[in-house]
């Protein structure tokens, strides 16, 4: 028996968010976590937890060229960095929230709209 296989849209939303965990730790997790450090310390550490978000987002962007066009990978992509990004400011940054962040999410909508009408 076979395992019925993801839709082309759900395989690279997953495999997008997991690359965007990684590369958001990349990011800025040196800043919390290193900043008494050197940079170039940082950079090393930031670019070996990189290729983890490399090894998951070029296998999600081949699969969803197959069904989607480059814009709408592009837009998906944006999406899940801000879904990704404010839960990582909020919990693991400690900042404070914002508004903005709703704002923003809602010009995201308006791309998601025109991107994929």
């Amino acid at each position: 028996m076979t395992m019925p296989q993801l839709p082309v849209w759900l395989q690279t939303g997953g495999l997008l968010v997991l690359s965007n965990m990684f590369m958001t730790f990349a990011w800025y997790a040196h800043l919390r976590d290193l900043n008494h450090r050197p940079w170039w310390l940082a950079a090393l550490l930031s670019w070996g937890i990189a290729l983890f978000e490399y090894l998951l987002q070029v296998p999600a962007n081949r699969i969803g060229h197959t069904q989607l066009t480059l814009g709408q990978l592009k837009i998906m992509q944006e999406v899940i960095t801000l879904s990704v990004f404010v839960p990582f400011a909020l919990f693991y940054m400690r900042e404070p929230f914002k508004l903005d962040y709703l704002w923003a999410a809602l010009c995201m909508l308006g791309a998601v709209y025109f991107i994929f009408r």
